[in-house]
C-alpha cells in the first residue's frame, strides 16, 4: 500500500507541478492509448528506462523509471484546453504538442508559440511538422442492424432519429475538424443548414472525441461521427466510412518555445519522423495513415480497409487558415444553435417529420427554411473571431469576458426567437385546419 501511494504521489506531482529543465515533457490531444505507444519506444531508445502510466481525471501522466529528474511526462487533454493552456503562458513548460487539429497549429504560429526553425540544428527535424494525415467520416458496429449511410446527407434521414452520436467541437478539435470540412465544402449557410438538420437525429453529444468510437462499441447509440484512426484502430469492432468528398489534414507535432534545453524534444520529433515512428502509426492498434508518401505506398497492404481507395479518389486540402479566422465563432455557435437546445431542436424536428404528408409541402418548407437558417452571417462570425482576443481562443461558455457576453447574449437571443417561431409554426400546422 505504501509503494502504491507513493507511485500514485509521484504520478500526481508530475501532472501538477512544471517539469524540470530536462525533462520531456508532452501536451497532446491523443488518447493515452495512443500517446504511450511512441512515449514506450522513445523512453525504450532514448532514456533506457520502461514508462509507467498513471491517470488524473481526463488527464494522464508517464513518467521513466525512477528518477523523475529525466523523466517523460504525457499529459492528454482536449485541444481546445490544451490550446488555452499553451495561449496562456504555459505555465506547466510543456515542450512538444501533439495534435490532430491543423487550426490549434495555425492559431498558435500566429501566436509565436513554436520554437523557430534550426532549433534542433541542422541535419535535425523541423520545430513543426505532419506525421500522419486525417480526415473524417462515421462508424459502426460490424455486428450492427443499422444501415450503413453511404454519404453526409444519408445521415439526415428521420429513420436515425436518435441514432447518432459526436462529439462537441468546443471540446474536441476532431469534430471541430468535422464541422469546419462539411463548412468549406458546402459554404456557411448550407453547412450550418446540415448540422441543424442533423440535430434532429442526435442522441448525444458526448464530451470528448474517443467517447464517440467507445459509445458505439458499447451500443450507447448505432453510428458516430469520427476521425478515421480512431474508428481504424478498433476495427475489429467498426466498420468506418468516409465522407465524400474526401477532405486530408495534416496530424502535425511542434517544438514549443522557450522551454529548457529542447534536445529531448528534438530527439522525439525525429523518432516520430523516422522510418520506424512512420511503420509504427499502421499498427492495427493504432491505425494512422503515416504522412510520408513512400511509406504509405511500402506499407499500402497493412493499412485499414478503405483507406487506399480513399486516398485514390479526389480530395481537398482543408484550410486551416480560415478555420483558425472563424474558430471562437464556429465552436459558440454550435452550442448556442445546437448543444445548448438540442433537446428542444430534437423535438421540433420530431413534429416536422410527423407532419409529412398531412400539410401542403410549401408549409412545411416554410418551417424546414426557419429551422435551418443560420442566424449569424459568415462576415459577422469572422468578426466576432478576431474582436475576441483575435479570435485565439476556443469557446468556454462559463467564463466569458464583457465582449464575449454582449457577443453571446445577442446570438443567443436569436436562437430562442428562430425556435419559438418554429414551434408557432409547427402549432398551426397541428391545429385541424392547420392546413
Amino acid at each position: 500500500m505504501r509503494g502504491y501511494l507513493a507511485h500514485f504521489t509521484a504520478i500526481l506531482l508530475a501532472t501538477l507541478l512544471p517539469a524540470k529543465a530536462q525533462d520531456l515533457a508532452i501536451l497532446t490531444s491523443f488518447p493515452e492509448r495512443f500517446s504511450a505507444e511512441f512515449v514506450d519506444l522513445f523512453a525504450d531508445e532514448f532514456s533506457g528506462r520502461e514508462a509507467a502510466g498513471g491517470r488524473a481525471g481526463d488527464e494522464s501522466t508517464a513518467e521513466s523509471g525512477h528518477d523523475p529528474g529525466r523523466g517523460i511526462r504525457v499529459l492528454n487533454k482536449n485541444t481546445v484546453a490544451a490550446l488555452d493552456e499553451i495561449l496562456r503562458g504555459n505555465p506547466r513548460r510543456f515542450q512538444v504538442f501533439w495534435s490532430s487539429s491543423p487550426e490549434a497549429f495555425e492559431i498558435l504560429r500566429r501566436e509565436n508559440a513554436f520554437a523557430p526553425e534550426g532549433v534542433c540544428g541542422a541535419d535535425g527535424p523541423p520545430s513543426v511538422a505532419p506525421f500522419a494525415i486525417s480526415a473524417v467520416g462515421w462508424a459502426r458496429r460490424r455486428d450492427a442492424e443499422v444501415f450503413m449511410p453511404a454519404e453526409w446527407n444519408d445521415l439526415l434521414d428521420p429513420s436515425y432519429g436518435g441514432k447518432i452520436a459526436m462529439a462537441r467541437p468546443s471540446r474536441s478539435g476532431t469534430t471541430h475538424l468535422m464541422v469546419e470540412e462539411i463548412l468549406q465544402v458546402r459554404g456557411w449557410d448550407a453547412g450550418w443548414a446540415y448540422f441543424l438538420e442533423l440535430a434532429g437525429n442526435l442522441s448525444t453529444l458526448t464530451a470528448r472525441s474517443f467517447g464517440v468510437p467507445e459509445g458505439v462499441i458499447d451500443r450507447r447509440f448505432d453510428i458516430g461521427f469520427t476521425v478515421d484512426f480512431l474508428a481504424q484502430s478498433r476495427a475489429e469492432l467498426l466498420d468506418f466510412r468516409y465522407g465524400r468528398p474526401l477532405v486530408l489534414a495534416p496530424a502535425q507535432i511542434g517544438i514549443l518555445k522557450e522551454v529548457g534545453d529542447p534536445a529531448q524534444a528534438c530527439a522525439f520529433l525525429r523518432l516520430i519522423l523516422s522510418r520506424e515512428g512512420q511503420l509504427m502509426l499502421v499498427q492495427p492498434d493504432i491505425g494512422r495513415v503515416p504522412y510520408d508518401p513512400a511509406i504509405r505506398e511500402e506499407v499500402r497492404n497493412q493499412l485499414p480497409d478503405g483507406i487506399i481507395q480513399a486516398l485514390r479518389l479526389p480530395w481537398l486540402d482543408y484550410d486551416a487558415r480560415a478555420s483558425a479566422d472563424r474558430f471562437w465563432a464556429v465552436n459558440t455557435l454550435f452550442d448556442l444553435t445546437i448543444t445548448e437546445v438540442l433537446t428542444e431542436r430534437r423535438d421540433l424536428w420530431r413534429r416536422h417529420h410527423e407532419l409529412r404528408g398531412r400539410v401542403p409541402p410549401e408549409r412545411l418548407n416554410r418551417v424546414r427554411r426557419i429551422l435551418t437558417e443560420v442566424p449569424v452571417s459568415w462576415d459577422e462570425a469572422r468578426d466576432a473571431s478576431l474582436r475576441i482576443a483575435g479570435g485565439m481562443r476556443g469557446t468556454a461558455l462559463v467564463t466569458l469576458g464583457a465582449a464575449e457576453r454582449e457577443i453571446v447574449a445577442n446570438w443567443r437571443a436569436r436562437v430562442a426567437a428562430q425556435l419559438v417561431a418554429a414551434e408557432r409554426a409547427l402549432a398551426a400546422l397541428e391545429r385541424p385546419g392547420g392546413r
